[in-house]
C-alpha cells in the first residue's frame, strides 16, 4: 500500500484555526508531577460553565434574568439573577468533575463540601463579578482560585483546606464576558488568554504568553472615594496626572484589570473611612488576579505587603488592592509608607 506524509495545507481554503483550550491543556499536564489530570479537568469544568453563563449573559435582554433576585448575600450586596444563574453553574459543573471537594464562593454564606469524597481541590470563585452592570450591558466577569487540600481525601473538609494564602494557588483565572468572551488562566508558569468562538464552541489560544508592562499610563479608581481615602493616596493620583496618565474606571474588576494588564496601568481600591478594610475579597478576587498579576510581570499589594502573602482568617474577608503594572504599584506603596 503506497502512502504519503501528511503535509499541512496552508492555502486560503484551510486558514488555520488555532490551538483550543483543551489541547493546551493536555499539552501542559506534565507540568504537574503531583497531578494525575485532576487539575486539567477542573479547568475545563470551569471553561465548560463559562460558556453557558457566556450564552445566558447573551440572552440577558430576551430572557428574564436581569434585575435583582430579591435576596442579598453574605456582603449584605443584592444579588442579581445572573449572579445565582453563574453560581449554580458553576458549582453544578465542578461537582459533576468530582475532582474539587469544596466550594468557596461569594454567594454562599457558608464553604459548599461538594460531597466528592477523593476530590483532593478547594476552589474559590467569585461567579459573576461587576453585577451592578449587568442590566446596562457592560463588561462582567468570573474569578477563580484553585488550591490543593491539605487533609486527606475521604476526610472532612477542614479551616486548613481552605483558608490558604494565595501564594498557595496552584491555578488561577478569569474569564471576561465583552465584546468577546475570553479566558485567561496561570497554573504557575506565566499566563495564557483564550478567546471563545461561539459557531465552535471552543475557546481558542489568542493571547499566548501575556506580558504586563512595568510602566502604565492608566490609573483606574472609583473616584468618588477620594474623599474619604488616605491623603497620600490622593498625592500619587496627582503625580499620575501630571505624569500623563489617564483615569479610565468600568466599575468591573475582572475588566478594569485587563484592560491594565494588556497596556498597563494600575488599579486600587483602597481603604476608605467606611470601609477600613477595604472591599475587594480577599479569598476569591484579590488573591486570583494577584496571582495572574505576578505571573505577567506585575505585582499586586494591600499597600504593606504582597497580597498573596497574606494569611486569611475568614471566608468573605476583606482587603485593600494596588494591583498592576509593578513600577506603578511600587510607586504606590513608596507614597503610602514615606
Amino acid at each position: 500500500m503506497k502512502t504519503q506524509p501528511y503535509k499541512q495545507d496552508t492555502g486560503n481554503l484551510a486558514y488555520k484555526v488555532g490551538v483550543t483550550l483543551d489541547r493546551f491543556i493536555k499539552s501542559k499536564q506534565a507540568d504537574f508531577p503531583f497531578a494525575t489530570g485532576e487539575l486539567s479537568q477542573i479547568l475545563r469544568d470551569i471553561a465548560l460553565a463559562s460558556k453557558i453563563v457566556s450564552r445566558e449573559i447573551s440572552r440577558a435582554g430576551l430572557s428574564d434574568v436581569t434585575g435583582a433576585f430579591g435576596q442579598t448575600n453574605v456582603q449584605g450586596e443584592e444579588q442579581q439573577k445572573l449572579d445565582v444563574v453563574a453560581n449554580v453553574r458553576f458549582t453544578r459543573a465542578l461537582t459533576k468533575g468530582g475532582e474539587v471537594c469544596a466550594v468557596v464562593s461569594e454567594e454562599e454564606d457558608l464553604v459548599i463540601d461538594l460531597q466528592n469524597s477523593k476530590g483532593k481541590y478547594v476552589v474559590a470563585i467569585d461567579p459573576l463579578d461587576g453585577s451592578s452592570n449587568i442590566d446596562v450591558n457592560v463588561s462582567i466577569g468570573t474569578i477563580f482560585s484553585i488550591y490543593r487540600r491539605k487533609t486527606a481525601t475521604g476526610s472532612p473538609i477542614k479551616e486548613e483546606d481552605v483558608l490558604q494564602k494565595g501564594s498557595e494557588q496552584v491555578a488561577a483565572g478569569y474569564v471576561l464576558y465583552g465584546s468577546s468572551t475570553m479566558l485567561v488562566y496561570s497554573t504557575g508558569n506565566g499566563a495564557n488568554g483564550f478567546t471563545y468562538e461561539r459557531s465552535l464552541g471552543e475557546f481558542f489560544l489568542s493571547h499566548p504568553d501575556l506580558s504586563m508592562p512595568e510602566e502604565g499610563s492608566i490609573y483606574t479608581i472609583n473616584e468618588g472615594l477620594t474623599p474619604h481615602i488616605n491623603p497620600n493616596i490622593l498625592s500619587y493620583l496627582e503625580a499620575c496626572k501630571r505624569a500623563g496618565a489617564s483615569a479610565r474606571y468600568i466599575g468591573s474588576l475582572v475588566a478594569d484589570f485587563h484592560r491594565n494588564l494588556l497596556k498597563g496601568g494600575i488599579y486600587l481600591y483602597p481603604a476608605t473611612s467606611q470601609a477600613p478594610n477595604g472591599k475587594i475579597r480577599l479569598m476569591y478576587e484579590a488573591n486570583a488576579l494577584a496571582f495572574i498579576a505576578e505571573q505577567v510581570g506585575g505585582a499586586a499589594s494591600d499597600g504593606r505587603q504582597r497580597i498573596l502573602d497574606i494569611v486569611p482568617g475568614s471566608l468573605h474577608q476583606r482587603t485593600p488592592v494596588y494591583i498592576g503594572s509593578k513600577n506603578m504599584v511600587k510607586g504606590l506603596e513608596k507614597s503610602l509608607n514615606g
